[in-house]
């Protein structure tokens, strides 16, 4: 049946946990694709202050998912940027190290393993023969050493990801985005988009991919890609004389920074399957009916378990058949509730959240109207990737 199952797989990967400061329920589904190519990463405890949560929404594979999902969140620490509290510096970069890193033979290897089964036995092996007996490495800065081998040429992969992450340290919340993937607030019941969707026909993605030499067919990048950013896609990023923010796709997110106060209820991260579906209000209106709801209560029968709120939102969302195409794709949703000790230096009850500005630095900051950034905000307009 192509790219659809004749019957949706709705078993989900679900998962709850928590911190001082916050929790957070997640869930994941296939659905109708023939494969499931998202990947997610919920840490309450990047380090002492620090929680992040990442979806990753791939298309063309699900290795550059999975490898985002493995490793972003690492390189965000990694950088000499996050010791000196400039987070926003060090995910700009942990973007960019992903390509990087998918590069030669140890980004072939990695990739490898990540993949399907032949793959992965085949990266193994040249693991065990090529890579470097000598790098213990966990304590290095940067512990991705060379490797020689047969892959030594490889140019990255041609698939890519989406990647739309939250960090929460103290009362701060950074967003970070690149693709498709949307990070929503619930501020009072009210939703404040925190991304903004990166297709190819806004105004300042098509200046970039006509200037690196690219072109826009169909609401497609080479009449190929619905997306203008994305981890991954190496064809797209083959211009020499362009730095990594100027080719054709660029992996650059656009950085958001909020700060968090007693009336944020609680955050949602999700791939465009959901979003296809449902706009930010409907969303955030939902969770809420359903957080209120006697049903979702944890075994403990003292809190609702978050994870099922997810669970009934992509039951909620699933196609009852491919004819439409909405409603078709993976899905994958993280919530993460603001625990209501939170307190802020100063009120901003009547402040609205803000949103990343047009240059994707990480000081970027516009004011934000409520439930929208851009036009690509409305249900059933993101498309599969």
């Amino acid at each position: 049946m192509g790219i659809y199952l004749s019957t949706p797989k709705t078993e989900k990967l679900s998962e709850d946990g928590e911190s001082k400061r916050l929790r957070y329920g997640l869930s994941s589904m296939q659905g109708w694709r023939a494969t499931m190519e998202d990947a997610h990463a919920a840490i309450t405890d990047l380090d002492a202050n620090t929680s992040f949560f990442g979806v990753y929404d791939g298309h063309g594979g699900k290795v550059v998912a999975k490898f985002c999902a493995k490793y972003l969140h690492q390189q965000v620490c990694k950088h000499e940027a996050y010791a000196a509290g400039d987070i926003g510096t060090s995910v700009q970069k942990a973007f960019f190290r992903m390509d990087e890193m998918m590069r030669g033979q140890r980004g072939w290897r990695e990739l490898a393993v990540l993949g399907d089964k032949i793959n992965k036995f085949t990266g193994m092996i040249e693991g065990l023969i090529w890579s470097p007996k000598s790098s213990d490495g966990h304590d290095q800065v940067d512990d991705w050493a060379f490797e020689e081998g047969p892959h030594s040429d490889f140019a990255g992969p041609t698939s890519g990801s989406t990647a739309c992450v939250a960090i929460i340290r103290d009362n701060q919340l950074l967003v970070a985005n690149a693709g498709d993937s949307r990070c929503v607030i619930s501020r009072k019941g009210q939703a404040y988009n925190l991304s903004r969707d990166h297709k190819p026909d806004l105004e300042i993605e098509r200046e970039r991919i006509l200037k690196a030499g690219g072109f826009i067919h169909a609401g497609r990048v080479n009449g190929s890609l619905n997306l203008a950013r994305a981890i991954g896609d190496m064809e797209f990023k083959q211009n020499k004389f362009l730095p990594a923010e100027k080719q054709i796709v660029t992996a650059n997110p656009d950085i958001n920074t909020v700060e968090l106060c007693e009336d944020d209820d609680f955050v949602v991260l999700a791939c465009d399957g959901v979003w296809d579906c449902m706009s930010n209000q409907q969303l955030v209106d939902y969770i809420h009916e359903q957080l209120s709801s006697v049903s979702t209560l944890s075994a403990s029968g003292n809190e609702t378990k978050l994870s099922v709120v997810c669970e009934r939102v992509l039951d909620r969302c699933l196609a009852p058949s491919t004819a439409g195409g909405e409603g078709c794709d993976n899905m994958t949703m993280i919530l993460v509730q603001f625990k209501k000790s939170v307190e802020s230096d100063e009120p901003a009850a009547e402040k609205a959240p803000e949103e990343v500005g047009t240059e994707s630095q990480p000081s970027s900051e516009n004011s934000l109207a409520p439930e929208e950034v851009g036009t690509e905000s409305q249900p059933g307009q993101s498309g599969s990737s």
